[in-house]
Order: structure tokens, then sequence, then C-alpha cells
């Protein structure tokens, strides 16, 4: 089920509804990116015994909340709440990057995941545009690593360019086609209902298919 749909008129005004589920998202997403922050250590060294830069592919555990709350929600600045949201929890629950750290990286990636929807005037709803939103969300992560903790690697050598690649694949496939099907999933059981993203994937499920 594609659920791909153009809005000619988008609606940009915010429900408390729209807020309290993007919330929710940011939330659970916190406790998710806390969970993969202490136990992707071991991965992550493996992964860069194998070929430097290629534990790029685990960025997308910590990009997902953006694209998913701005497909459900499809309100300007829903991707964009949502992971600073999740970002500024994980934060306060504590990690090993600390408070600053944690915000600025999660508005960067929430920013790259907005940018994705905007560039098409938030009209333009389906899988490929949710994959753009978690493939430049992975570009901001890539970024900032780079502006931040990594100036002494050169960004056009050998580590710099897989660990971009690596982490971009992340962010479209974590951030982008699951979350594009756990959107429909969640759809399916009506617990979005109060969407108009919710009520679309119902109606076509309904919709009675013609027999021979």
């Amino acid at each position: 089920m594609s659920a791909s749909v153009i809005e000619a008129k988008p609606n940009m005004k915010w429900r408390v509804v729209d807020i309290a589920v993007a919330s929710v998202i940011g939330v659970a997403s916190a406790l998710i990116y806390w969970l993969v922050a202490i136990f992707s250590t071991a991965p992550w060294g493996f992964l860069e015994a194998v070929v430097p830069g290629l534990a790029g592919v685990i960025n997308g555990l910590w990009l997902f909340a953006g694209p998913l709350a701005a497909v459900i929600v499809r309100k300007p600045g829903a991707a964009l709440y949502a992971e600073i949201v999740a970002g500024v929890l994980e934060a306060l629950m504590g990690n090993m990057w600390g408070g600053v750290s944690t915000f600025l990286i999660a508005f960067v990636q929430g920013l790259g995941a907005e940018i994705a929807f905007a560039v098409f005037l938030y009209r333009k709803w389906n899988l490929g545009t949710t994959v753009l939103s978690g493939a430049l969300s992975g570009v901001g992560c890539w970024a900032y690593s780079f502006f931040t903790n990594l100036q002494a690697i050169d960004v056009g050598k050998t580590y710099g360019v897989v660990y971009l690649l690596a982490t971009v694949v992340s962010g479209a496939l974590i951030a982008g086609v699951a979350m594009w099907y756990l959107y429909i999933a969640i759809a399916k059981t009506g617990a979005l209902d109060n969407f108009e993203s919710g009520r679309r994937i119902r109606r076509a499920k309904k919709k009675p298919t013609l027999g021979r």
C-alpha cells in the first residue's frame, strides 16, 4: 500500500492532538535512542574494525523520530519538533555526549528530516519523500560529527566518504523505509483515525476489490 498523496492545499494549523502525538513519538524515540547508545558500543567498534566508517550504518537508529512524526502529523515543524524532544529527553536520561551536544545533533538531524518535506511545500507525502527525509537527517548527523568530533579527518578521504554513505543509507532505510511501513501498520489499527494520514490508509483498506 503506497498511501501516496499530493495535497493541493496542506493544512498548516497545529491541533492539540498533533502536538500530543508528535510528543509521544519524541518520548518513545528518546528511550530507544538512549538504549541504542548503551548497546551500540560493541557493534560500533566491530564495524569500525572491519571497515573504518562503516559504523555509520548504526546511525539510522538515532534518526527516525523526525520522519515518523512528519509523515503522521503532516504539519510544518513536526519532524524538527519530535527529533528535538527525543534528543532533549535522551540527554536528560544521560549519555556519553552530554546535554548540549545531544541537543545540537538532534536539532541538525531534525532540520534535515524537515527539509525533505519543506521543499515540496508540505504537499507530497509518500515513501520517496519519507526516504529522502531519513537520508537528509543522515546528512545532518554526518555533518555534525565531522564539524565537531572528527575535524582531524579529511572529509574527502576514505573514512569520510564511507561514514557519509553508511549514515545516509542507514537513515534512508531505517528512518525512511522502515518508518513509512511502520506508519502504515499503525494506521491500519485505527490508532491514527484522528489524522487524515491515518484515515486515508483505513479507507484504502476498506475499499472493495473487484472479482473476476
